[in-house]
């Protein structure tokens, strides 16, 4: 598991000891980024179920101007912020140790620019965040949210798709705010700061 891009390009990131997280493979992280490269310089970025830290880190190797990472297990935790360090984007990194939702109903109104979602697969945990991530208001107005999900997993939301890639058992979802169109419209539509 490495840096793919950017600043700290081939750092190399611990992982998380035993089978609790599932790192995102460097293939499918490097798709990801092809998909949304435009919109990373300058964001403001939410790593909410960090895990490693590894999106949230490739985000600020890229030009991200900060990452909030949230993570609620111990060892993860610890092994983010270890990873930060070793990526050189600690002065860029908040490290949080809270439960996903704790987090999400005390973040700032529209404080993110791409929230990255990937939770454990299987049950609510995605559509739960989505819902809170919609009350409580925390994308920016152009702002993007990238979930990934197995493919069998189905998740409800308030959010229009902008892109969806499968790769193999995993699923990755491009969402945004709904502009009062169907999801339809914008299946084949750019993201938002593409336009």
């Amino acid at each position: 598991m490495r840096v793919v891009s950017g600043s700290a390009r081939g750092c190399k990131l611990q992982p998380v000891p035993g089978m609790n997280t599932r790192p995102t493979t460097d293939r499918v992280k490097e798709n990801v980024f092809n998909l949304i490269q435009d919109h990373v310089r300058g964001a403001r970025v939410l790593d909410l179920f960090a895990g490693t830290g590894q999106l949230g880190i490739e985000a600020l190797s890229r030009g991200a101007a900060c990452c909030d990472f949230v993570e609620q297990n111990k060892t993860a935790y610890n092994i983010v912020c270890k990873n930060t360090q070793a990526a050189r984007v600690d002065d860029r990194s908040t490290v949080h140790r809270a439960e996903a939702a704790a987090f999400l109903s005390h973040a700032p109104k529209q404080g993110f620019d791409i929230i990255f979602l990937d939770p454990p697969y299987g049950g609510r945990i995605l559509e739960n965040a989505l819902l809170q991530i919609e009350t409580f208001d925390i994308l920016s107005t152009d702002g993007i949210i990238i979930c990934e999900s197995a493919v069998e997993d189905a998740f409800t939301h308030g959010f229009s798709v902008v892109r969806e890639r499968r790769y193999g058992a995993t699923l990755i979802t491009v969402l945004h705010l709904r502009d009062g169109g169907t999801d339809e419209e914008h299946e084949n539509c750019d993201l938002p700061g593409q336009l």
